[in-house]
């Protein structure tokens, strides 16, 4: 259940300023780490003259900070996952010997479990990231029309 919050009487200045806060995280997907730099200079620079945009900037980076949490974990899942798989199915004495080797007979189903594990953490990056790109767009436009949201499942890591 979404609880709404009531509209709040701000300028159009600072509800478009809290709406780029938002927006200016989309900018990982063509700047590295664009949606850590670009809302923390946002914020930074308007957090004390409005509370509106000071809210929506912790929200913005939080979230950020959240999903980056959320990868590491998943990634520490997979990645060791697929890493031991591949290695368990390579001849050593090719590794060591600098020779050409072939994964031959990949034993699938001794290792089904673990291959499960793994692509089941693939996918929920997937989703995670799928999930990131709606509430940020949602967030903009709650901070658009002058209200405050909150990001499900954020930690507050910036209170």
């Amino acid at each position: 259940m979404e609880t709404t919050t009531p509209l709040i009487m701000e300028t159009s200045s600072e509800r478009n300023t809290a709406t780029f806060t938002h927006l200016s995280t989309l900018s990982q997907y063509i700047i590295p780490f664009g949606n850590y730099i670009f809302p923390i200079l946002i914020w930074s620079s308007y957090k004390d003259k409005s509370e509106f945009v000071n809210h929506h900037g912790k929200q913005a980076l939080n979230f950020q900070l959240s999903v980056l949490l959320y990868t590491l974990i998943l990634a520490l899942i997979a990645i060791p996952i697929f890493i031991a798989v591949v290695f368990q199915n390579l001849p050593v004495e090719a590794i060591f010997n600098n020779d050409d080797f072939y994964i031959r007979n990949f034993n699938f189903q001794g290792n089904i479990g673990l291959l499960s594990i793994g692509a089941t953490a693939v996918v929920l990056f997937g989703v995670l990231k799928f999930v990131e790109f709606f509430l940020v767009i949602y967030a903009s436009i709650k901070a658009s029309n002058g209200e405050l949201y909150k990001y499900p499942l954020t930690i507050n890591f910036i209170k």
